[in-house]
This record gives structure tokens, C-alpha cells and sequence, in this order.
């Protein structure tokens, strides 16, 4: 999608480093600072208070907003608050991209939110690409509804891992291979973005449900979107201590193993008779 005119806000974009578990709080930046609408904005609303963006999806039309800049490698995050209710066919993303129109040699780290008939699981789906490539799709439920209130989701990106994180959880740990010439998007810096979007062609049941245009508009709102890109060399997202998970963040990634996984392309043999080979680099 092309850029559209932003509306103002003062929503706060809050930089900040975590170290050792600190978090340090830098400036704060507006939105229109930092991001480009790309719907019309009647679609985009902010709260009173300037410190919420919300986006709009009607039957005609969904919208999003991205990041006027790229970077390469670092630490994205946003807290989201989703469409709640019968949302089925909904789709809610927060991704990196390489290419603002999804070119074919794209790189890009998607955190989709598949919507749900009321009652059932709300399932989040991470993906990556590579030039283009992607198929990599993981999906988990989560241990709380997400329509209810705000919660955090993060990618840590550097040269050695990709992290999702759901509430500073570890949910998938994608690594890179040796050398680092694996399956891993590493070349190409990324917008970053986020949109809600009719998918009801797949997105629940496999596109067996439907969206009950009926309960539009659905909404998804935003706040508190942090980013760390420092091109500085000590950067604490380059460091040793984030080429790998903590031994908390290993047992709390463990348990969403266990409990929270519904699918995975590296257990799924019928699609892949020989599985792509970054499935052997999971610890």
C-alpha cells in the first residue's frame, strides 16, 4: 500500500535500552514523526488523550501505518489491544519489511493475529521471508485474550536470532545458520508496519468463517510503540547476551512449547518430506 496523509498525534514513540532488565527511557516522539498512514484517515483515530492510535476496518477498506524509515537489526515493539468479539476473518498484523509493496524478493518478519468466532482461540501466527521465500509459519494460542487489554509484542533482530516476544515471553526463537548463510533475514533493513485487514479467505478455519460485516467496524488500537536501532557497535541488542535466550527466557519458551503450540512447518513432514534445514539449528 502507498503512503496517505497522517493525522496528528502525539502518540509516544518511547526509545529505551534493556540491560540486565533495566529499561531506560529516552525521548519521546510523535507519531506523525515516525509513521506514514496508509488508508484514508477515516479509517485512523487517536483518543482525547493523543496517547492511543486506533485503526478501522469496514467492509470497503481496512487500514495501516508504517515506519518512514528502515533499519537493520534491532529491538521493535508495540502494545496492541485487539478487535474483540465474532472477529472471524480478521486479520491484525505487526511485521517487518523490506519492501513497501511486498516486492518478490522481500524480506520479511510478520506477527499476524488471526481473528476468531467469539468463544474460540485467538491465534497468533509468526512467518518469516527470505528473497521472497517464506513458509515458515508458526502458530500458538495465548494465555490470555488479547481483546481485553493492551498487551506488548516485540521482535529482537540481530545478526545471530530472531526473538518474538508476547509480553516479553519468548514465544519462537528463529536462529541463523553458520556463517551467517542460513535461512535468515539478515541483508535488507525493514520498515516496520501494522494493518487490519479482511483475510476471510484463510484466516480462520482456513476460510471456512466468514467475516459478520454486520459487527463492523472492527478496531484494533496501539500505544507505547518502542524502538531501539542504535548504529552504535556496544549496542546491548548486539551483544552476547542477546545472541541467546536467558536460562528464564529458555524455560518460559519451554513451557509455550509444551502448552501453547498448535502448528509448526518443522513438525509438519506431509508439507516438507525433508525439512528446510534451520529446523536442526533449534536448541
Amino acid at each position: 500500500m502507498g503512503y496517505g496523509a497522517a493525522q496528528s498525534s502525539s502518540f509516544p514513540l518511547i526509545l529505551f535500552f534493556i540491560t540486565g532488565g533495566i529499561a531506560i527511557a529516552a525521548a519521546s516522539l510523535s507519531f506523525e514523526d515516525n509513521f506514514d498512514l496508509t488508508c484514508a484517515a477515516e479509517h485512523f483515530k487517536t483518543s482525547p488523550d493523543g496517547q492511543i492510535v486506533s485503526l478501522y476496518l469496514y467492509k470497503n477498506s481496512g487500514c495501516g501505518f508504517q515506519t518512514k524509515k528502515r533499519h537493520l537489526f534491532g529491538w521493535f515493539s508495540m502494545k496492541m489491544k485487539l478487535a474483540g468479539g465474532d472477529s472471524a476473518g480478521v486479520v491484525t498484523a505487526f511485521y517487518m519489511c523490506s519492501d513497501k509493496d511486498a516486492a518478490k524478493d522481500r524480506d520479511e518478519v510478520d506477527i499476524e493475529f488471526l481473528g476468531n468466532r467469539s468463544g474460540q482461540p485467538y491465534l497468533i501466527q509468526t512467518n518469516i521471508y527470505k528473497g521472497g521465500v517464506g513458509n515458515r509459519e508458526q502458530r500458538h494460542s495465548l494465555w490470555f485474550d488479547p481483546t481485553a487489554d493492551f498487551h506488548t509484542y516485540s521482535f529482537l533482530w540481530n545478526p545471530h536470532n530472531l526473538v518474538f516476544f508476547v509480553d516479553r515471553v519468548p514465544i519462537r526463537v528463529h536462529r541463523n545458520g553458520p556463517g551467517g548463510e542460513g535461512f535468515f533475514p539478515s541483508k535488507k533493513p525493514m520498515y516496520l508496519f501494522s494493518s487490519i485487514w479482511n483475510a476471510d479467505d484463510w484466516a480462520t478455519r482456513g476460510g471456512l468463517e466468514k467475516t459478520n460485516w454486520t459487527l463492523a467496524p472492527f478496531v484494533s488500537s496501539y500505544k507505547d510503540f518502542t524502538l531501539d536501532v542504535s548504529s552504535a557497535k556496544d549496542a546491548w541488542w548486539n551483544q552476547p547476551v542477546a545472541w541467546s535466550l536467558s536460562s528464564g527466557q529458555a524455560l518460559d519458551s519451554a513451557w509455550v512449547h509444551r502448552n501453547l503450540l498448535v502448528y509448526d512447518y518443522c513438525a509438519d513432514v506431509e508439507r516438507f518430506p525433508t525439512l528446510p534445514p534451520e529446523c536442526s539449528l533449534r536448541s
